[in-house]
C-alpha cells in the first residue's frame, strides 16, 4: 500500500476508534497518526540496513509523539494506540492485525535474552494502560491485557490476563471484535478471591449452626 493509501487507513481507524476525534483534520495532530508515519519511513530504512538514520528518524518521532517504536520492530495491520505517551516498543517485538494500545503500555525484554527479546502479539490483542509485556513470548489472538499487569510468560488466545504478575483469570473460545476491547469490563481476582472466601466462612458458619442444632436435640433427647 502507498503512502496516501496509508494515511486514509489511518485516518479511517483512528475515527472508527477514537470517538473524540470529529473531522478527517483533527487526525493530523494524533499522536499515534504521526508516529505510525514516521515508523513507516524508519522501519524502511532498518530493513535497508540503514540503522543510524532509521534511529534518527525513530527517535525524532519520540521527541514529537512521546511514544518510542523501534525501527525494527514488525507491525501488522490496523495498529491503533490511543493517546500513547510513554508507549514503547522493543525491536524484535512482532504485532498483529487489529491490535489496540493504550498509553503507558511497554512491549519489552528482560535484559536477558538473546535475538529474540520482545514479545509477539497476536490478531485482535487489547493491552491496557500501564501494562508491561516484558521477555520472548507470544501473547494469543483475541486476548485483553488489563491495565496495570505485568506479563512474563506466554498468553493463550482468548484470555483475559490482570494483575502483578498476570495471570490468566478468563477464557473462551468467542472473538472480541474491537468494539469490546474496553478496559472496565475486566475480572477483579482480588474480589472474585474475597468473594469465594466469604462465600465459604458462611459455609461453615451455616454448618456450625446446623451441628449446634443437632447436638441441642440429642442431649434433649437423652434427658
Amino acid at each position: 500500500m502507498g503512502l496516501i493509501g496509508n494515511i486514509k487507513e489511518e485516518i479511517k481507524l483512528i475515527r472508527e476508534r477514537d470517538p473524540a476525534i470529529h473531522s478527517n483534520m483533527e487526525v493530523f495532530l494524533y499522536p499515534s497518526f504521526k508516529v505510525m508515519l514516521y515508523y513507516r519511513l524508519a522501519h524502511k530504512l532498518y530493513l535497508q540496513k540503514h540503522y543510524f538514520w532509521a534511529r534518527w528518524v525513530s527517535q525524532k518521532a519520540v521527541r514529537k509523539t512521546g511514544i518510542e517504536i523501534h525501527p525494527g520492530a514488525q507491525i501488522g495491520r490496523g495498529f491503533f494506540i490511543d493517546h500513547g505517551n510513554g508507549v514503547i516498543i522493543g525491536e524484535t517485538t512482532v504485532i498483529g492485525d487489529n491490535v489496540t494500545l493504550y498509553q503507558g503500555v511497554t512491549l519489552g525484554g528482560t535484559g536477558k535474552e538473546q535475538g529474540k527479546r520482545h514479545p509477539t502479539v497476536g490478531n485482535n490483542v487489547m493491552i491496557s494502560t500501564g501494562a508491561k509485556v516484558l521477555g520472548s513470548f507470544k501473547i494469543g489472538d483475541n486476548s485483553k491485557i488489563g491495565a496495570g499487569s505485568v506479563v512474563l510468560e506466554e498468553v493463550p488466545p482468548n484470555s483475559t490476563v490482570v494483575g502483578v504478575p498476570g495471570r490468566v483469570v478468563k477464557r473462551n473460545n468467542r472473538l472480541l471484535p474491537q468494539e469490546e476491547l474496553d478496559q472496565i469490563d475486566l475480572p477483579d481476582p482480588v474480589r472474585e478471591d474475597i468473594a469465594g472466601l466469604q462465600r465459604a466462612n458462611a459455609e461453615l458458619t451455616n454448618r456450625l449452626l446446623d451441628l449446634e442444632q443437632e447436638i441441642k436435640i440429642l442431649k434433649k433427647n437423652m434427658e
